[in-house]
């Protein structure tokens, strides 16, 4: 399997070596770069997966680099920077930063942002490749429910509500929008929960058995049994909803 490869742009040479260190621990390749031209250099020589980038270079101004690292690469772009006014993180995120991390930081959170949005690129990608019928549908019915997008809530065959939370309610549309497909727990989390995600906690389990519990209330053992746990790996519904 392929490592993924960071590319840090930042002109602390003792950040560098540091953050390097670190993170090849953690698994990933790292490059580093001390200027804008390195950092373009690097982007031609070959394939980067995230940028951490500074907003303070010896060469150039982190914002101007990021609207041109932009036309060259869909990577996201973490801003990794001194500079922590709300002004200048609004900013950041509006000028295409995909997340903003103030210094000093700890590496551990560095490292739990990269996978964060690394989540977000598949579960992104995922969804550019769903149909468009299913991308645009008010409605999808399966096991004589109605997942109702705009009211954001089941209803069975009655019409009266399972009274899904809104957490439950994005975690089960997730899944009934990406049939056959396993999502993992991260994604799950990400879709549906703020914060950074902890292999330690168990609230993803806790929110499907809910959700399997509802689904049974309204629609019998069978739509219980529609979200399946795949070991190891995420859930997945497998269920053939009809969507309008």
């Amino acid at each position: 399997m392929n490592k993924t490869t960071v590319l840090s742009v930042d002109d602390d040479e003792s950040l560098q070596i540091v953050l390097r260190h670190y993170l090849e621990e953690e698994g990933y390749n790292v490059l580093t770069a001390g200027s804008g031209d390195e950092l373009f250099s690097k982007l031609v020589a070959g394939m980067v997966d995230v940028i951490l980038l500074d907003l303070v270079l010896p060469d150039s101004d982190g914002l101007t680099l990021m609207r041109q690292v932009r036309g060259k690469t869909t990577a996201p772009i973490i801003v990794v920077s001194g500079k922590g006014e709300a002004s200048d993180r609004i900013i950041g995120l509006e000028l295409g930063a995909d997340d903003y991390l103030v210094k000093p930081f700890e590496m551990r959170e560095l490292s739990a942002r990269i996978k964060a949005v690394l989540r977000r690129m598949k579960i992104d990608a995922a969804n550019s490749d769903r149909p468009a019928t299913i991308e645009k549908c008010q409605t999808a019915a399966f096991n004589g429910l109605i997942l109702d997008r705009k009211q954001q809530q089941v209803f069975d065959s009655n019409n009266k509500s399972l009274e899904l939370t809104a957490g439950e309610f994005s975690m089960l549309e997730a899944l009934v929008l990406t049939p056959h497909v396993v999502m993992s727990r991260e994604q799950l989390f990400d879709l549906t929960r703020q914060g950074t995600f902890s292999v330690y906690d168990r609230m993803i389990d806790i929110q499907i058995g809910r959700i399997r519990k509802k689904l049974k209330n309204g629609g019998g053992a069978q739509a219980e049994d529609l979200i399946k746990t795949v070991r190891g790996a995420g859930y997945k519904f497998i269920g053939d909803p009809e969507y309008k």
